[in-house]
């Protein structure tokens, strides 16, 4: 297998160099679920088992779908060990779903992120303005692809409503299903290349991979008509070789996608919020009542939209939040190592003095 095409570029060759284990081979995972990992080698595809170290890793630095790994293989077997992950290029991080604040790697150095959102009745702008801000913050190049565009309600007012919260990203329209559309995408089917298409169940992820592929490799299956959302089809992070060259991700349907990042995360995507509050007379201004508002007076104009000031403080909001139970994770950690650490110094054994007679 030509793992360039796969897209071992020279960043990640260099990294697997340093190594400087010759009894070592660079390999790509391809499929992650439950632990269980494929690997793709210059010998072809085998199952991988991680080394003992790596699985004490931090949830967000423990490999996943689309990195780049150091592998030995065993004599004998079929599969091989996963002794080091490469460092990423590129990385989609959310906080893991539930109570519990802790990272969850999503997709690993991917060159473009196609997210992926439906024109039916799960049509949703805020939730595409949330997927933009964590694209915008993984390094790699988001698309936005407007699924089903055989059934789209009101596809003018939707595209400019799409248009007024992408900025310069582009967006592709297609319909998947009946291959309309599709060479909007040709740009980005290059050798080398990693794709990864991210959305919500029911958008049409498999179904896209499925056109590109020109068969049906990867099962679909129909979304309920009341409300437009689908089923998990896909339950796992699987990489698909395509035909000219590199590669595209699947992803399990994400129905809550919470930020992992910080204020700059939510402010790139807003760059026209952030031109107004850069525009406001006070620095600490709230955007209230205060005199010389320059974002009150573009709602009162008409020139900002309440919805889209509204997203821009609620994002901005959770991402505050994030970083406060974050700090408080930090803290009691803190205390904790102090605590074994006194323990430890009240637990070394001193020199014990022998009587002799």
């Amino acid at each position: 297998m030509d793992l360039h095409r796969l897209g071992l570029t020279p960043f990640f060759q260099d990294a697997f160099e340093k190594l400087n284990q010759p009894s070592l081979q660079p390999a790509r995972i391809i499929r992650e679920d439950k632990g269980a990992f494929t690997v793709a080698t210059a010998e072809g595809m085998t199952r991988a088992i991680l080394r003992g170290r790596l699985r004490r890793l931090p949830p967000q630095e423990q490999p996943a779908t689309g990195d780049w790994v150091a592998v030995l293989p065993l004599s004998g077997e079929d599969k091989v060990v996963i002794e080091a992950v490469l460092p990423r290029r590129t990385v989609f991080m959310r906080k893991r779903a539930g109570e519990v604040t802790e990272a969850q790697v999503v997709a690993a150095n991917v060159d473009t992120v196609l997210l992926v959102m439906g024109l039916d009745e799960d049509f949703n702008v805020r939730r595409l303005e949330r997927y933009l801000a964590l694209a915008r913050d993984s390094g790699a190049t988001p698309v936005v692809v407007l699924n089903k565009l055989d059934v789209a309600p009101a596809l003018d007012s939707q595209l400019s409503a799409v248009g007024d919260v992408v900025g310069n990203t582009p967006v592709v329209a297609l319909s998947a299903a009946f291959g309309i559309g599709l060479d909007g995408l040709a740009p980005y089917l290059t050798a080398g290349n990693t794709l990864a298409l991210l959305g919500s169940s029911g958008v049409g992820k498999s179904t896209i991979i499925n056109a590109l592929l020109g068969e049906a490799r990867l099962d679909t299956k129909a979304v309920r008509a009341s409300d437009g959302r689908g089923q998990h089809t896909t339950t796992f992070r699987d990489m698909v070789l395509l035909p000219g060259g590199g590669a595209v991700m699947d992803t399990p349907g994400m129905r809550e996608l919470q930020l992992w990042g910080d204020e700059a995360t939510v402010d790139g995507s807003f760059p026209d919020v952030m031109a107004l509050v850069a525009a406001c007379r006070f620095v600490d201004c709230r955007h209230g009542s205060e005199p010389g508002c320059a974002v009150r007076q573009a709602l009162e104009s008409g020139a900002l939209d309440a919805d889209r000031l509204a997203s821009w403080r609620r994002l901005h909001d959770e991402v505050v939040q994030l970083g406060l139970r974050l700090e408080e994770r930090h803290a009691r950690q803190r205390v904790e190592d102090k605590r074994i650490g006194k323990l430890r110094k009240e637990l070394v054994l001193k020199p014990s003095k022998r009587r002799w007679e």
